[in-house]
């Protein structure tokens, strides 16, 4: 039976015994990885990432009234909130991502309908899989279906992301929520966010990815994140008033038009633009070496983008640092780099798939050589999109 299967049961089961029924609906929603394209999402830029065989399953059922019973399954913690005036929380914190999504569905019909609903997820916390966006898919997918609304897959991911602005404090791009909504089996998923088009890459079996998790904290909540999305705005506006062409964000700037115009920008700002601004470029040179079936090539744009993060984006910390260090020695290691926003997580490797438990245990060595526990490492799997199950 695959892993999926067995846990829609568990939250079957887990609904059945906390509120005495069987839920009408269970949906499940992926976590994703970030491949290469680091920060380009709310600049307007594109990215490669994937959807992830680790997710969050969401099971509901009608009530009576007009209250929603929500509860964490995990944590075995339990709120409630009016299904047509959901307020964000100070206390259950977790709970604010479904309450943001219910209030996004308000928007697109009033929600009449009170419903229990049940939580529960095997994405590991704090690894940069974005545990929060395949809640707030996963979510959607019930509420709407509870609601007889039908949604394509961007509006979705744009009532998760409004979910995140306002009830989270977190100003994310789509790229999340995207990855989550329309991810494929075996594949990576080439997304553009000026656009919103969204194809998919293949990448040889011959290879898989590695996660790396040092367990080391997030800190997006806390103004890091949103500093560094000013500071590209900033960056912008600069060259939108000194650039001939159109310039709306910096999805339309050059690595040259960077250089040759950096001195009209302080130092910290001009280091945050030079980072989105070459991941689109090693997005773009990525998928074209992909398909000419070059992973080497590709790895060494993952290290790139590391590099880039590291020194110019700051975004990157010294547990994630070593990992990436210590992938440049192993075996079977084809390229590495931070996923996701940052400032803590995970490193995601790509590896030889015949190498990957011998370059698992030296990264796991290495880890705990320098900071007395190992890393976890996964192997991970280009998973579906978000689906009632």
């Amino acid at each position: 039976m695959p892993l999926y299967d067995f846990q829609t049961i568990a939250a079957t089961k887990a609904f059945l015994h906390h509120f005495g029924r069987r839920p009408i609906w269970t949906s499940r929603a992926p976590g994703r990885l970030e491949i290469l394209g680091n920060h380009t999402d709310y600049n307007e830029g594109v990215v490669l990432s994937a959807a992830i065989n680790f997710g969050t399953f969401f099971a509901v059922a009608k009530r009576d009234d007009a209250t929603v019973r929500l509860t964490a399954g995990d944590i075995d913690e339990t709120v409630e909130f009016p299904v047509s005036a959901p307020e964000a929380s100070a206390t259950s914190t977790w709970s604010n991502y479904v309450r943001g999504v219910v209030a996004g569905l308000n928007a697109v019909r009033p929600l009449t309908c009170g419903a229990d609903a049940m939580l529960l997820g095997n994405i590991p916390l704090g690894a940069g899989l974005s545990s929060s966006a395949a809640l707030e898919m996963c979510a959607c997918l019930a509420f709407a279906e509870l609601a007889g609304i039908t949604l394509g897959k961007v509006e979705m991911a744009k009532i998760g992301q409004a979910a995140e602005h306002k009830y989270a404090g977190v100003k994310c791009g789509l790229l999340d929520q995207l990855s989550s909504v329309c991810g494929v089996e075996g594949c990576l998923v080439w997304s553009d966010f000026r656009s919103l088009e969204v194809e998919t890459v293949g990448i040889s079996p011959d290879t898989c990815f590695l996660l790396c998790n040092t367990h080391a904290k997030h800190a997006l909540v806390d103004g890091a994140y949103n500093e560094r999305r000013e500071a590209c705005e900033r960056g912008a506006a600069y060259f939108a008033s000194v650039l001939p062409h159109k310039v709306t964000a910096l999805r339309d700037v050059t690595l040259a038009e960077l250089e040759a115009h950096r001195a009209g920008l302080d130092d910290v700002t001009a280091r945050r633009c030079a980072h989105p601004i070459g991941e689109d470029e090693r997005v773009l040179a990525g998928v074209d070496l992909l398909r000419k079936g070059d992973v080497e090539g590709f790895g060494a744009l993952m290290f790139a983008s590391h590099d880039s993060s590291r020194h110019n984006f700051e975004n990157s910390c010294p547990e994630l640092d070593t990992l990436v260090d210590t992938a440049h020695n192993i075996p079977g290691v084809l390229g590495a780099r931070l996923s996701g926003g940052g400032f803590g997580g995970s490193v995601i490797a790509l590896v030889r798939t015949r190498d990957v438990e011998a370059a698992a245990a030296a990264f796991r060595n290495a880890y705990e050589k320098t900071y007395g526990v190992p890393c976890d490492t996964r192997v991970i799997q280009c998973s579906a999109g978000a689906t009632l199950v």
